[in-house]
């Protein structure tokens, strides 16, 4: 098992996933207790800027090991302004259209932007594992 494990992190999908789970759960913290003084949407957009720097850090140090130079840092806060714009889209359906709880709702647009994210996230720092 611990061949396996040390073989998958080789990968770096598999670093996505952890960089994205840490970053996921620090940054879903925020959102909540963010929530508690502000509007949802607020709440994601301050949180969701937060994790753009965790992301950024991640990518660069763990996931990728490498970058493009000038070309990452630009390309970066490209590829999450449209993570985000899903992500807000999926949210406002999932409250506002749906009446669903907006706690959860950050969770939905985890999930449905997550491969996007990876691809142009590789796309950005030039990772090829």
């Amino acid at each position: 098992m611990k061949k396996f494990a040390a073989t998958a992190m080789r990968s770096s999908a598999a670093r996505f996933l952890v960089a994205g789970a840490i970053n996921t759960g620090s940054t879903y913290l925020l959102y909540l207790l963010l929530l508690q003084i502000l509007p949802y949407g607020v709440s994601y957009s301050l949180a969701f800027l937060a994790g753009i720097v965790i992301a950024y850090v991640l990518n660069r140090l763990y996931v990728f090991k490498a970058h493009r130079g000038v070309a990452s840092v630009v390309a970066l806060p490209f590829i999450y302004l449209i993570q985000y714009g899903v992500g807000m889209l999926v949210l406002w359906v999932w409250v506002a259209w749906a009446g669903w709880d907006e706690r959860l709702a950050p969770l939905a647009a985890i999930l449905l932007t997550l491969p996007i994210t990876y691809g142009l996230s590789r796309l950005g720092f030039g990772g090829r594992t």
